[in-house]
């Protein structure tokens, strides 16, 4: 099974574990609303987890996939609160097949506005 076969995995299972395992332990996010990347396994869970719980209802869905050795862009659509919500997630793995470098970047305003609220809730939430 290759990395994106594990994140495919994980969005439809949303089994917490699965993700962990497969972060790798330098991993990276890029947030669309945090300026500096975090850093590390810990942290990248969090968000990501976190993103899973806000984005990941039934009306999400990958409309878009560009793969590369090591990597791949996945463009995502979503609904909330009335908000169309588009966006992409670019995911680089290791030989392994871990997440080594997660970005996400998101349009329009309204809707990273929204997120940057629902994801603030989400994390304090997970404190």
């Amino acid at each position: 099974m290759t990395g994106l076969d594990s994140w495919y995995a994980y969005m439809k299972s949303h089994d917490r574990a699965a993700l962990w395992d497969l972060l790798h332990p330098d991993a990276v996010f890029e947030s669309p609303v945090v300026h500096s990347p975090q850093r590390g396994r810990d942290i990248t869970f969090k968000y990501l987890s976190s993103a899973e719980k806000v984005l990941g209802g039934p009306g999400f869905t990958y409309v878009g996939e560009w793969t590369s050795e090591r990597g791949a862009v996945l463009e995502f659509k979503t609904m909330i609160d009335g908000i169309e919500i588009n966006g992409v997630d670019i995911i680089s793995f290791d030989a392994e097949g871990r997440i080594t470098h997660f970005k996400v970047m998101v349009r329009p305003l309204k809707a990273i506005n929204m997120l940057h609220r629902l994801m603030a809730e989400q994390l304090a939430a997970q404190s």
